[in-house]
């Protein structure tokens, strides 16, 4: 897991969103809906003190009360990558059993769920966990067996999928505690937090590590963290300025190279915006790869053209 105790916001850094489904919340954290506007997300929202040892959580509130239809469903999800999953085996005999670890709180209590998935949605495994106190911190620890059967990638795809349920119809419910054939998010009969308007649901200090037996959370250094992160996305702090100079005609092509802070997971899309020009039209993305990418953009005006923009460099999974 990446950025398990919720320290990294590069797309909204700290701000509430009512997201779509795949958009991003925390970083390598997104949400899947089936119907729009039924809750928001936000890092450290409700502004509650988090578990000992933790600055940041991941809070997710309803918006309404909402009756689940067998073909919902509302969750918060990380893809975690096969390159870094590959040990564990799955899809064949001697597949190592994965722990899972993490604190929860909720104004909600009762049976709770989520599921751990293949690429292909054809495997998976739904669990469940009791919150017992409302409003309260409570630490889970699942133990999973691996899966010997199905297909597990062990590339720059996803490895295995994490899934934390706040509501899922029938269709996408099954058992808790057993591999199953099949796309499920949750396990059958847990509580729906979106079924209650202003319920809460926050998470942090998510770990999954091979074995049988949850070890003390892994915290790594802030530096650490975000470059683990910009292996998927990245977004500078500021504005980025794109000069040059000595052009004395107009309506040519220049350009400039910006390397990406790490290798990137695959050749990633980058979008510009919030573009300023001066003496010049018309940037572009000229090239990508998993090092950097090249802009350009027409002078328009003799002397020193130049325009300032913010972009984005995604290579999601």
């Amino acid at each position: 897991i990446i950025n398990g105790a919720m320290v990294i916001d590069q797309r909204n850094a700290g701000a509430s969103v009512t997201p779509t489904s795949g958009q991003y919340l925390t970083d390598r954290w997104f949400a899947g809906i089936t119907q729009s506007s039924k809750f928001t997300a936000q890092q450290n929202a409700g502004s509650v003190t988090p578990p000992s040892g933790y600055v940041n959580y991941l809070g997710l509130t309803s918006a309404s009360a909402y009756s689940i239809a067998a073909g919902d469903v509302f969750f918060t999800a990380q893809s975690i990558e096969g390159l870094n999953v590959s040990d564990l085996g799955w899809g064949a005999a001697g597949a190592q059993s994965v722990t899972l670890s993490f604190w929860v709180r909720s104004s909600l209590t009762g049976t709770f769920g989520g599921a751990v998935k293949n690429h292909t949605t054809t495997r998976s495994y739904p669990f469940s966990y009791t919150i017992s106190a409302a409003n309260t911190w409570e630490q889970k620890t699942i133990t999973i067996a691996g899966d010997t059967s199905g297909s597990w990638l062990t590339t720059n795809g996803i490895g295995i999928k994490l899934i934390f349920s706040i509501g899922s119809g029938s269709t996408y419910s099954t058992t808790a505690g057993a591999w199953a054939a099949g796309d499920f998010y949750s396990a059958t009969g847990a509580t729906s937090v979106v079924g209650t308007n202003g319920a809460t649901f926050y998470i942090t200090g998510v770990q999954l590590e091979a074995g049988s037996t949850a070890t003390s959370f892994d915290y790594r250094p802030y530096g650490t963290e975000l470059m683990l992160c910009q292996r998927y996305f990245y977004t500078p702090n500021a504005n980025v300025v794109m000069r040059t100079a000595g052009y004395s005609a107009n309506a040519r092509l220049y350009g400039s190279t910006y390397a990406h802070p790490v290798a990137m997971r695959a050749n990633p899309t980058v979008t510009i915006s919030n573009i300023t020009y001066s003496g010049a039209s018309a940037i572009g993305v000229e090239t990508t790869n998993t090092l950097s990418w090249a802009a350009n953009a027409v002078a328009q005006t003799d002397g020193n053209p130049s325009v300032s923009f913010a972009y984005t460099a995604s290579i999601e999974l």
